[in-house]
């Protein structure tokens, strides 16, 4: 997610999207300080303080209690690769106590995680890297993550939710699963939210991410409106407060236009523009559905910035993943795509709806009643989502600038030009005979290649792109060697 200058720069492998990110830390509300697990309340402490005070009661408290000694139990048994991902798991929990983040509301998705992960480590067979799975009469959506164990998917499990609203026919799964979500839910930023408790590319739990609250938010709207049932309007309004709330409790970052939504709350200097774009989406269905004025003017904050920075994010040829950052792999590329089709969409019915009468007044949500909204001009989003259609399909550009000259024996470079990420093969030969060629994943931008040539003489250069949905392009040039200079006295 880190971005590479589009200057020249050597040949070399380029990072996939999402890489790593660096050195980012949370404010101390949410970030454990290193040595808090260590000097901090324990678990059954932090249990018996919320039990005494009344936060949690006596069954329930010791419920969690037998959990966490069935967790340590089990861990004690374990050896090598299982006892890696359980072990993460309880230092999470542990963590979370020492660091006095045992909130009542976030003690049910904390302590299923950690029963989950005992119960499977245990005995179930070693899952694939980033493989999904569901348990019995359960509706969400676990992804393993190695070095974390099982972990609550949010994003995966709302992005079920709606799929199910779609379905039709299907609304007794939606109410389950949705109900089961609440219940999972966690009191952050003045409302509820749906925290991932596990360390991911830097930030420390728990965190939030803008896109899967945005597609929660989807979700829960729909759902007000199939089910008949309103108290998923106010929870799909509780859900609001991190867009509300800046970095790291929420994820908003005030704009001079308006209003960024961040896809990780730990990461408040990245935009990722796939996230960012499904947050205003399920901004839109919340404020539309539910006639709500605050997620209106959310959504208005949102889709002001947003319009400043697409253009940023599109190359010309493919789409950038984030801000900083590199281009998007094809599957992030299809997914800004989409979602940015989704927004067109939207508002161009909301275009459409706009000369007729106000809409009739919607469930009680608890907030304020919107009233009708100009029509945005939807033209942006719509063409940048068609654009992006377009680069699937269209080869990469290769250059090979002409009148390039080394000297024999001389250490250099090769350069060259490529239009958007690919893989690039870089052939040079001399009278048909291949004296180097090298192949590696690179950016859009001017490139080099180090070449020492061992023999003088005319060189040719041939540089072949295989861009990430397989479209084909290459150039050619010619190199000329210099004879090396001779050596001073000699005949």
């Amino acid at each position: 997610m880190r971005a590479r200058a589009v200057g020249e720069r050597s040949i070399g492998p380029v990072p996939r999207t999402p890489v790593a990110l660096l050195g980012v830390l949370l404010a101390a509300a949410v970030v454990l300080p290193a040595a808090a697990a260590a000097k901090g309340p324990t678990v059954r402490a932090e249990l018996q303080r919320l039990q005494d005070a009344g936060q949690v009661g006596p069954a329930t408290a010791a419920g969690y209690r037998d959990a966490y000694t069935s967790a340590r139990a089990t861990l004690h048994r374990l050896t090598g690769y299982r006892r890696a991902q359980l072990k993460a798991v309880v230092s999470n929990v542990d963590a979370a106590a020492a660091g006095g983040l045992f909130l009542p509301s976030r003690l049910p998705a904390l302590f299923l995680t950690l029963q989950r992960n005992r119960a499977w480590w245990a005995a179930a067979p070693i899952p694939r890297a980033g493989q999904r799975m569901r348990f019995a009469a359960s509706q969400i959506i676990w992804q393993f993550y190695p070095g974390q164990g099982l972990q609550i998917q949010w994003l995966a499990t709302f992005g079920k939710a709606n799929a199910l609203w779609m379905a039709k026919g299907r609304d007794a799964e939606l109410r389950a699963l949705l109900d089961e979500a609440l219940g999972l839910a966690t009191q952050r930023a003045g409302g509820i939210a749906f925290e991932y408790l596990f360390h991911f590319d830097g930030g420390r739990p728990p965190w939030v991410s803008g896109l899967a609250q945005g597609t929660a938010l989807s979700a829960l709207s729909r759902a007000a409106v199939r089910l008949g049932d309103p108290k998923y309007f106010v929870a799909a309004r509780s859900a609001l407060g991190i867009f509300r709330t800046p970095p790291p409790a929420g994820v908003r970052v005030e704009t001079p236009a308006g209003a960024h939504y961040l896809q990780y709350s730990y990461a408040p200097d990245l935009h990722v523009v796939n996230g960012f774009t499904q947050a205003l989406n399920g901004l839109h269905d919340f404020a539309l559905l539910a006639n709500d004025a605050e997620g209106q003017a959310l959504f208005a904050a949102g889709e002001r910035e947003l319009r400043v920075e697409l253009p940023t994010f599109d190359t010309g040829a493919w789409s950038r993943y984030s801000q900083p950052g590199a281009e998007s792999d094809l599957g992030y590329h299809e997914l800004l795509r989409d979602f940015l089709a989704g927004l067109c969409t939207r508002l161009t019915d909301d275009a459409a709806r706009a000369p007729a009468p106000a809409p009739a007044p919607a469930p009680p949500t608890g907030g304020v009643e919107a009233g009708p909204a100009p029509p945005i001009d939807p033209t942006l989003y719509c063409d940048t989502a068609q654009r992006f259609t377009a680069d699937l399909t269209t080869p990469p550009v290769v250059a090979v600038p002409a009148g390039q000259t080394l000297r024999q024996k001389g250490s250099g470079a090769v350069r060259f030009t490529l239009s958007k990420v690919s893989v690039v093969t870089v052939t040079i030969t001399r009278r048909a005979t291949v004296v180097i060629r090298r192949t590696a994943r690179l950016g859009r931008g001017d490139h080099k290649i180090g070449f020492r040539p061992a023999q003088a003489g005319p060189h040719t250069v041939r540089v072949r792109a295989v861009d990430l949905a397989g479209n084909a392009a290459e150039a050619t040039g010619t190199l000329a060697v210099r004879p090396a200079p001779r050596r001073h006295g000699a005949d």
